[in-house]
């Protein structure tokens, strides 16, 4: 599994990969900055400019401060959405970065066709919905698990990470239900390096990168556990 990442991080130079990556993090900024754009105007619109004060009497700039109020509670909130944000738009193309992982280390392999974007768009708003919902769970625990915050975090967003990368990987070349059948023979393998990513996830900046190192890994992974065999590797069933 070592040697899936190294292999994966040595092709960040990729062209392909840096593609991928800069168009996530556009798209993440710039619903963000729409998003927050939206809120200043609506608390501007929603508030009224005065406020009467019991024994203070008119108070004005009331919507200017709801207005900036907007801005800072967005500010703090993208630190928090940023990642998972981006790994939902990162995700619609994640396919290139199998593509490119292919055609450097597997060109032997024959050619396929994209998975359509209707179900690609599909998976990645799944995908960011149950991230959210588990990781919120996981927030309430970790006020119960005091210093083994961190491990519940990264065994619970590496078995996430685990599922949707080697299936992103997995279904391109054995459709989704074969894609299922080797993802259970090969769950603990899958989790174990599902974690291995989840853990770049607790470094600023550097969890922006998962997404494209993540599909970059487990297209080796899956090419490996599938019996494939990489460009002067040997192939592992």
């Amino acid at each position: 599994m070592l040697g899936d990442f190294f292999t994966a991080l040595g092709q960040m130079g990729d062209p392909r990969f840096r593609r991928v990556l800069l168009t996530g993090l556009g798209l993440t900024l710039g619903l963000l900055a729409a998003v927050t754009v939206a809120l200043f105007w609506l608390a501007g619109w929603l508030v009224p400019d005065t406020f009467a004060l019991p024994w203070v009497g008119e108070v004005g700039g009331i919507d200017t401060v709801a207005s900036w109020l907007m801005v800072v509670l967005m500010l703090v909130l993208s630190v928090v959405l940023m990642v998972p944000v981006a790994a939902a738009f990162t995700g619609i193309f994640l396919d290139d970065v199998a593509a490119a992982v292919e055609d450097m280390h597997y060109p032997h392999l024959a050619p396929i066709g994209s998975v359509p974007l209707s179900e690609t768009i599909r998976d990645s708003i799944g995908f960011f919905g149950v991230v959210v919902g588990v990781n919120l769970v996981a927030l309430v625990l970790f006020f119960f698990v005091g210093p083994l915050a961190p491990v519940l975090f990264w065994v619970v967003n590496g078995y996430l990470l685990g599922r949707e990368y080697f299936q992103m990987a997995a279904i391109r070349r054995l459709g989704r239900e074969g894609a299922n059948r080797l993802r259970a023979r090969h769950s603990g393998q899958i989790w174990i390096a599902g974690t291995l990513m989840a853990v770049p996830l607790s470094v600023p900046l550097v969890n922006l990168l998962v997404p494209v190192i993540g599909a970059a890994t487990f297209t080796h992974l899956f090419h490996r556990l599938n019996g494939e065999n990489r460009q002067g590797a040997p192939a592992h069933r």
